[in-house]
């Protein structure tokens, strides 16, 4: 049984892979930013395993200090972080793009990401053991027009699953690298900033990915054997020939 963390826990890939990995037995500890959702889904998996909640938002740093710290003994000794918290805002060229989503997905997913690795390695390093699971994105292979900052905020995911391999193999760590194409979330509905009709056309025609497809996926990484590392995984649906090209129905 391991201690999992995982960040983004509320809703899509994060809420999918808690569940899943609760099923299988850990104890999870559920992260995000919205205390009666956490605690709704605390109680859905409390059904499973030990679910701790913690409320606080990733691209705050006070905010993941203070929480992180206020584990109680029992909780702190965390086996595997899984880093998904993130989000896309806006599909606009760089020249009508809107500074306050660039900040909001480079703060959620380069900086929160790092604020909370920051906070949870330490003990890892102590215990020359634990595993860091990063969720970038195909976004990081191929950058698409008017999605430049996005891109760029997975890209830098990419090269940061890369650092920390090389700065924590030789404490025990594992690192793994999840690039998943187009996934069926409230992903969408969230960069359209709640224009669903807009968002819907995203997963028209073909078959996406599902969230519970990502979780089996960080399941498989998570349970391989001690002597094996899955560095970089990259998952498309059957759709899907790279991040621009989708075959539709």
């Amino acid at each position: 049984m391991k201690t999992i963390f995982i960040t983004g826990a509320t809703s899509g890939i994060g809420k999918a892979t808690a569940e899943l990995l609760a099923k299988q037995g850990n104890r999870i500890i559920i992260c995000g930013r919205r205390s009666e959702v956490l605690e709704t889904v605390k109680a859905e998996l409390s059904a499973f395993t030990e679910i701790f909640s913690l409320q606080f938002d990733v691209r705050n740093l006070e905010e993941v200090e203070n929480a992180i710290n206020s584990l109680p003994e029992e909780w702190k000794n965390i086996d595997v972080l899984i880093n998904n918290a993130g989000n896309a805002h806006g599909l606009d060229p760089l020249s009508a793009g809107k500074t306050e989503d660039w900040d909001s997905m480079i703060d959620g997913n380069v900086k929160g990401l790092l604020y909370v690795s920051k906070m949870i390695i330490p003990g890892m390093k102590e215990r020359n053991s634990g595993h860091i699971v990063n969720i970038s994105s195909v976004a990081a292979r191929q950058t698409y027009i008017n999605g430049v900052v996005y891109c760029a905020t997975k890209k830098a995911v990419d090269v940061i699953s890369e650092g920390m391999r090389l700065e924590l193999t030789e404490f025990g760590i594992k690192v793994t690298n999840i690039q998943p194409g187009a996934v069926e979330t409230d992903f969408s509905l969230v960069r359209f900033k709640g224009d669903s009709e807009r968002a819907s056309t995203v997963y028209a025609g073909y078959e996406a990915l599902k969230a519970g497809d990502i979780a089996d996926s960080i399941a498989y990484c998570v349970n391989a054997p001690k002597h094996v590392c899955i560095s970089d995984m990259t998952i498309y649906p059957a759709a899907q020939a790279e991040p621009r090209t989708i075959y539709r129905k």
